[in-house]
């Protein structure tokens, strides 16, 4: 059995009633008082067996539990705080009750269509919180705690105060505490510290919450739960479900600001002239300056983004896609390089042994007997070790005396036993290019194995003993592992879906790189020849980045390396990808713009993947891809329509004030116009598979076309209204010029729109179609023309508005035409 230090909790118990310790503080009777800080309660001992279960159930009456809820999506309530209460909401629903007291009821139609819009909103984001909700609860890791001299495994909510928790590679630690055993105990701080080397801990030694195990194992007793442990609240902040910090939704946060400003004056201009031109009509004065406010008002476009990134996060949701930040999805739709950690991403996790080859003359039931001891000696066994213990059982009675755990960092793990026949031997296992000089005999041989994809340890006897720094050195091999890594069936079909979205894969393994690169070429791997070993990369960062853009495989990277190479791809200009579901990427994952990991990865890499595959399947990458495209070039795609309209309300509006004439579309026109053009279209192009790799600069590719797109409507408009004030005479004179203009605004918009769903398919042609045919509807049948107040008067002033309608169509295709050219995004 392995030797373990531990602080033993052996004694008399001293000290007797007393009131309970406070949450966070576990005082022993038996414990000295710290001598430097005497006030400070004394550290609490360490019981090997754990609590008893009545000592758990008194920790939970006085509420000494870990009881931070760890949600991975918003409350309801803020659900619909958000979706409600918005500042444009705000000025809709003012607006809506003017129009209550001061117009008809299909005046106020732009008011229930935000009501739609927004139960829309909340519907959808409750789908998702569900969703989202029931995928955490299966991805949640559940620690292992010592209860009644028994190992356990419990929800992290349901850790009290005290408890004794198991640690090894790869677990997060979940709460502050103290370390009681400690078995060559490596924890990493970086997410913390920042520090990035790991920390050796002892019996003794604080652990906090948010740091995780890269090697060795061990236990610690909470000090602090709930939230009395700072680093915890940290790491429920970071895991919550948001809307924000996304350039999508800064870029429509930015525009909308840009909007408020311009609409305060144009809205009072606009309420100034048109109670001086309406002066003997006060209602239908107010009734035509809110038909000018509300359209300038994208709210539709808030709303939509927030149901475009909901219902994304469902539909991944059913493909067992955990969607830790929203964001992540247009993080996604952005990548153009995926870095691939071969281990349980390319293969499985799981590896066979399929040959022991003794070398310089062992004895081969001597060596399976060193093997079966050296798996037998590690109680956290990496893949590696666990097909070694399946293959080769510890048949051995012999006395481990010391083990080391295996690391990324050093590529190796050892024992020393006590053989039971007076002989002590340390034995080195893990790569044989780290502990074999270079030119070793062996290391051809190894070397051919390597190129067949197979994986080889090295078994050798170590001439130093365990704990000195240089055992590696002076290494005497005598024996070779073969192992055959399983390869995922799915991981060629996922490689070439990269390759044909123009997304580069980048291969980056701890493992030899030859080997490395004869499991990617297998797969199928572009540039999978050309293998680098990371040992032989620059150290300066450009250099680096030329050599990561000119190949896609490296072998033998170490876990800061990994980050090293994450940061030189971005210096380049590159969205990186980093998937991986062991310690050693932890680092790389948290510093790459989107981390995603495996379900069955460690704690660790779960905690700060953005995403996380529950069903362990790297196929559904390409899935997860494809909706942030979607989502993000969607959005794209119908922000332009909001914004034409914003631009052309705008502009029509300061046509209005400065002529001094009637303002005129009533608020039920715009309604009509805007549901038919924008918003009915807007739905569904948003959900409309999208492929094309999200761009840049949101903001601008939006805005190049609406600015422009919006004039010409604006311009087209107007002078359909001029020139129909001058053609039409009489009390009706109004409801024609109105209709005419309309018709106008309509036929132009609807270019825009036919603009935006091209490519066309049969269902974008039915969309614009129906749209067309909607309007033409409430032009013919009666009641309708009566309840929009639209009729077409004549045929002269028709004609006219089409052909204004077509002559400013044309000018729009070549204007956007000239934009692409002119400004590409």
């Amino acid at each position: 059995m392995t030797e373990r230090a531990q602080i033993e909790s052996e004694g008399p118990e001293r000290g007797g009633g007393g009131s309970a310790a406070p949450v966070g503080t576990a005082i022993d009777a038996g414990a000295e008082l710290d001598p430097v800080h005497p006030m400070q309660p004394p550290a609490p001992r360490f019981k090997p067996a754990g609590l008893t279960t009545a000592e758990v159930a008194e920790r939970v009456a006085r509420g000494a539990v870990n009881d931070v809820p760890v949600r991975s999506s918003r409350s309801t309530s803020e659900i619909v705080r958000a979706n409600v209460f918005t500042r444009f909401n705000a000025i809709i629903g003012v607006l809506w009750v003017i129009m209550f007291f001061v117009a008809p009821i299909q005046d106020s139609l732009f008011g229930f269509v935000i009501i739609a819009n927004t139960g829309i909103g909340i519907i959808q984001e409750m789908r998702a919180k569900k969703t989202l909700d029931g995928l955490a609860v299966i991805g949640e890791a559940k620690p292992s705690v010592r209860r009644d001299g028994r190992t356990a495994e419990i929800s992290t909510s349901a850790i009290v105060l005290d408890e004794v928790i198991e640690l090894g590679p790869g677990d997060k630690v979940v709460v502050d505490g103290l370390v009681g055993e400690a078995d060559g105990l490596e924890i990493d701080e970086s997410l913390l510290t920042g520090e990035a080397d790991p920390v050796l801990k002892k019996p003794g030694d604080p652990v906090m919450s948010g740091s995780f195990v890269v090697a060795g194992g061990g236990a610690f007793t909470a000090t602090k739960v709930g939230r009395e442990a700072y680093a915890a609240q940290l790491a429920e902040e970071a895991s919550r479900f948001t809307l924000v910090h996304s350039e999508l939704r800064s870029g429509i946060s930015t525009i909308l600001k840009y909007v408020t400003w311009m609409m305060i004056p144009t809205s009072i201009g606009l309420i100034i002239s048109q109670l001086i031109v309406k002066d003997n009509n006060l209602k239908d004065a107010i009734a035509r300056t809110v038909g000018g406010i509300v359209p300038m008002i994208p709210e539709g476009l808030v709303l939509l983004t927030s149901v475009a990134f909901a219902i994304g996060v469902i539909r991944l949701g059913r493909k067992q896609c955990l969607v830790q930040e929203l964001p992540a999805i247009e993080g996604l739709a952005r990548v153009d390089v995926v870095c691939l950690d071969k281990t349980g991403t390319l293969t499985e996790g799981g590896m066979d042994v399929t040959e022991c080859r003794p070398l310089g003359g062992a004895d081969t039931a001597y060596v399976k007997k060193v093997l079966g001891a050296l798996g037998e000696s590690d109680p956290r066994p990496n893949a590696s070790l666990q097909a070694i213990i399946e293959a080769y059982p510890d048949s051995a009675e012999w006395r481990c005396t010391e083990s080391l755990p295996f690391s990324s960092a050093r590529k190796y793990s050892g024992a020393s036993f006590s053989e039971g026949d007076g002989e002590n031997n340390t034995w080195l296992l893990g790569a044989p290019d780290v502990l074999l000089p270079a030119g070793d005999p062996a290391l051809e041989e190894i070397n051919e194995l390597n190129e067949q994809g197979l994986r080889v340890l090295l078994l050798g006897r170590a001439a130093r003993e365990l704990d000195d720094p240089a055992v590696a050195t002076g290494v005497r091999p005598t024996a070779l592992v073969v192992l055959e890594q399983r390869l995922r069936p799915d991981a060629a079909d996922t490689l070439r879906y990269f390759e044909d979205q123009d997304v580069k894969a980048k291969v980056i393994s701890g493992d030899n790189a030859v080997s490395v690169g004869a499991v990617a070429g297998k797969l199928g791997l572009p540039g999978a020849e050309n293998t680098v070993d990371a040992r032989s990369l620059p150290t300066d960062r450009a250099e680096m980045a030329e050599v990561l853009d000119q190949n896609a495989v490296f072998g033998r990277v170490t876990p800061q390396q990994k980050r090293d190479m994450v940061a030189a791809l971005q210096s380049r200009g590159h969205t990186v990808a980093m998937t991986g579901d062991g310690v050693n990427d932890v680092l790389a994952l948290k510093d790459a713009d989107i981390g995603v990991s495996m379900g069955s990865g460690s704690e660790a890499t779960r905690a700060v993947a953005q995403i996380v595959l529950l069903n362990n399947s790297f196929s559904t990458l390409p899935s997860v891809v494809a909706e942030g495209r979607r989502v993000i070039g969607n959005i794209t795609r119908v922000a332009t329509l909001f914004l034409t309209k914003t631009v052309y309300s705008v502009l029509l509006a300061v046509l209005v004030v400065c002529s001094q004439v009637e303002y005129p579309f009533l608020p039920r026109h715009l309604t009509l116009l805007s549901t038919l053009t924008i918003g009915i279209p807007a739905f569904f192009l948003a959900l409309a598979p999208n492929k094309e790799r999200a761009k840049p600069h949101f903001v601008k590719r939006v805005m190049r076309y609406a600015i422009p797109g919006g004039v010409i409507a604006a311009v087209a408009c107007f002078v359909t209204y001029v020139l129909a004030r001058h053609h039409y005479s009489g009390p009706d004179a109004l409801k024609a010029e109105t209709s005419a203009a309309t018709l106008a605004l309509f036929l132009t918009s609807m270019w825009v729109l036919a603009i935006i769903a091209r490519p066309y398919t049969w269902w974008r042609v039915g969309l614009v179609g129906a749209m067309g045919g909607a309007f033409l509807i409430v032009l013919v049948v009666p009641w309708l023309q009566e309840f929009f107040q639209l009729k077409l008067e004549g045929a002269v002033m028709p004609w006219t508005a089409v052909g204004i309608a077509a002559a400013a169509s044309v000018l729009i295709e070549f204007t956007f035409r000239w934009v692409d050219r002119r400004f590409p995004a």
